[in-house]
């Protein structure tokens, strides 16, 4: 299917040949029929792209700030490395778009057939087909086209501004900006009962206004004030909705000028919110901000999870206004079709930018759509081939077939197994799949999909590699044993205990390898640790501090089994290689914030009593202050100690003699891991890690975030049963 996409890296748009975008239970995938260019939000987009490296500093000093903590922690070259991968990246335009179901997922409430209106950046592109959540779709009402209806979100925007000004009935509006988003205000006022009054600095705005029926508008350049207290018979504005983007506080201090007494300001434009102290203190003002297209916008468990909000107590939704917006249209109280000004196909969205960003003299778009053309098989289009026609020499190669290209897979994963000797990356498969084939060019792949079941099937690939989301780990590792594949899954190896047992299952008898993503025991730095204590013939005392860092609740961490599961594992596992002993008792404990703003699970102690009396805490934290080094292991037996400071300082003391490495560059291990992993592939084992290993350091995680969040039926100190030999080597 043809997509539009933006580099944000260097600005360059393309329209790319990319794999129609997988089904989902919770969604629909879409055959567009239209989709509306929202001029202001994708201009904005395609200018901060185009800018320079210090001139995205400058617009965003967030994350600039971001960059300098990442830098003190994990050294420059790192960072260089991780900012560009993120920047290396492509956006897709567009969010509001209209069209037919082709596949409904299960748990969807809609039907092959619907015609729906679409919403959500990352969902409702500009492209030939996509993927929407439910809460993001909307049926569209008989009598309403194609056209019309690609304007929902747009629509949803401007209703959202419109209702935190609280109309009542006769109430004058003033809507400062008559854009797309400040003329569907307008209209919108007046179908709620209230009085518009337009004004903007382009009088053919001005002018579609008066042709869309709204008579009380005019343009800025004489005295506005006296104009709005000639029509308000010298009351003023109750209200104001500034729907214009400025880089100056201009439109917001005007809005402040107009407003009565006690009046209402609402800003859903892009100005700096500067406020004149002494007229909006004098006034008594009430400002407020509109956010999008309303509750529900930026809360993931609304958008993506498909939890809706009961209506009772949030009448309305994001998507209860797209729903109210397609009446509104169906009714004749709102005409988007003299609004459209421009028609494009997908193929030409060069000239639509172009049109947008002022560049075409003579032209002033306000409406602009794109065409899709429609017919034909309806059937999605799930593979794209890359051109890449590497031979294959039988014993020598292995053929990598990779699922979910993520960030951290972009920048870690993927140079860590190029790397390595004989690899051919085979196949790339990703959910949307404009990241799998951006992905699968770049690496040399043979082709990119959004079905990961073509991966399994493929004869060519040898070892599956397992990125995706932590939920999607343990169903794919078993589909990808049962394929008869080998198996890299990024940690954890899986969520739940009936995950794990449908693994071991799976795993029995297969022949195949199976390594999860523990590659700190592969880092030169731990294992330079581990070889410190070599001999001493005691039990070692262990302590690994971990400052997180913060996540929000509802964060993807969260959402995908806990940090305790996701994230605490690694250090499990790094402890178990270090001593070379399973652990046969674990005390877990956890900080009671008491504040709905933190995650219990967040900030936790783990006391393990590993096999031949070695002792190890891990205490992970995500409340320390962000100068702190992220990572400090210090081992300590048989009157030897060592230090590691985020894998950039080690320390190792023995007697008097003290050993400083300083580190230029944080080695985590990954490239080792990678290059073991394909080594055991292409001889056909033994495993890096043995998968015993990976089971335990799962069953602790698992048992560890059971009892932290009280649903366990373990003691407060659980033992293991069984035993089983750990080798010391890697």
């Amino acid at each position: 299917m043809k997509q539009v996409l933006q580099n944000m890296k260097t600005g360059d748009l393309r329209v790319a040949d990319v794999p129609v975008p997988a089904l989902r239970p919770g969604g629909v995938v879409v055959r567009v029929a239209a989709s509306c260019i929202s001029a202001g939000t994708e201009r904005n987009i395609m200018d901060f792209a185009k800018k320079s490296y210090v001139d995205k500093a400058r617009a965003r000093p967030d994350l600039v700030r971001q960059v300098f903590d990442k830098v003190r922690k994990e050294g420059l070259l790192p960072t260089y490395k991780a900012v560009m991968s993120r920047l290396d990246v492509e956006t897709a335009l567009g969010y509001s778009c209209a069209g037919t179901v082709v596949e409904a997922g299960s748990e969807s409430g809609f039907a092959v057939g619907d015609r729906v209106a679409c919403a959500g950046m990352g969902f409702a592109s500009h492209a030939e087909y996509v993927y929407v959540p439910k809460n993001l779709t909307v049926r569209i009402p008989e009598g309403v086209t194609f056209e019309q209806a690609s304007y929902a979100t747009i629509g949803a925007i401007a209703m959202q501004g419109v209702r935190t000004l609280e109309i009542t009935l006769g109430e004058h509006v003033v809507v400062i900006g008559l854009g797309i988003i400040g003329l569907l205000a307008m209209q919108l006022v007046e179908a709620n009962g209230g009085r518009a009054i337009g004004i903007d600095l382009d009088p053919r705005k001005v002018e579609l206004a008066k042709q869309l029926g709204l008579q009380h508008c005019l343009v800025r350049t004489g005295d506005c004030e006296a104009a709005v207290q000639g029509w308000t018979q010298g009351v003023g504005a109750d209200a104001v909705l500034v729907a214009a983007g400025a880089p100056t506080p201009d439109p917001l201090h005007l809005g402040v000028q107009l407003c009565r007494k006690r009046g209402r300001i609402t800003v859903l434009g892009m100005v700096p919110l500067e406020l004149p102290h002494k007229p909006f203190y004098e006034k008594e003002l009430q400002l407020k901000m509109s956010t999008s297209y309303g509750p529900g916008r930026y809360d993931p468990q609304y958008e993506i999870d498909g939890v809706d909000y009961p209506l009772p107590y949030v009448r309305w939704t994001e998507r209860r206004n797209l729903s109210s917006f397609l009446d509104l249209i169906g009714a004749g109280k709102v005409d988007v079709a003299k609004l459209t000004t421009h028609h494009f196909q997908l193929e030409k969205a060069a000239d639509a930018y172009a049109l947008i960003e002022g560049k075409v003299p003579g032209e002033h778009p306000v409406g602009v759509l794109f065409q899709m053309p429609q017919g034909g098989d309806d059937k999605p289009q799930r593979r794209v081939e890359l051109g890449q026609k590497t031979k294959r020499h039988q014993g020598r190669q292995v053929r990598i077939g990779l699922i979910g290209a993520g960030t951290f897979t972009r920048g870690v994963l993927l140079p860590a197994i190029a790397a390595a000797p004989d690899v051919v990356f085979q196949g790339v498969s990703t959910a949307t799949g404009q990241t799998g084939e951006k992905t699968g060019s770049k690496y040399g792949f043979r082709y990119a999909t959004t079905d990961y079941q073509a991966l399994l099937q493929d004869p060519e690939v040898d070892l599956v590699v397992i990125a995706t989301q932590h939920r999607a780990h343990g169903k794919m590792v078993v589909e990808a044993l049962q394929a008869g594949k080998h198996v890299f899954v990024e940690k954890p190896l899986c969520v739940t205990r009936d995950e794990l047992a449908r693994i071991r299952e799976a795993h029995h008898g297969s022949g195949a390898l199976v390594h999860v993503g523990f590659n700190r025991r592969f880092s030169p730095h731990v294992l330079a640790v581990r070889d410190h204590f070599a001999g001493v013939g005691e039990p070692l005392f262990s302590t690994y501090r971990i400052n997180a860092g913060y996540a929000p609740p509802g964060s993807t961490m969260h959402r995908e089994g806990g940090r305790v599961i996701g994230e605490v594992c690694h250090f499990l596992d790094t402890l178990i290689a270090i001593t070379g002993a399973p652990i046969k008792r674990l005390q877990v404990a956890k900080v009671e914030a008491g504040n709905a703003a933190l995650t219990d699970e967040d900030s936790v102690a783990l006391t393990c009593e590993h096999e031949g009396g070695h002792l190890s805490t891990i205490q992970y934290l995500a409340r320390g202050n962000a100068l702190v080094p992220k990572e400090r292991l210090e081992v300590h037996g048989g009157l030897r100690s060592a230090v590691l400071d985020d894998f950039s300082t080690l320390r190792r003391y023995d007697g008097s003699k003290v050993k400083t490495d300083r580190l230029l560059v944080q080695d985590k291990g990954h490239k080792a891991q990678m290059a073991q992993l394909i080594a055991a592939v292409r001889a056909g084992g033994p495993a890096p890690v043995p998968f015993d290993v990976l089971c335990h350091v799962t069953e602790l995680t698992l048992d560890a975030a059971e009892r932290l969040a009280g649903e366990s039926g373990l003691p407060a100190d659980w033992q293991r049963d069984g035993d089983f030999s750990i080798p010391t080597e890697v």
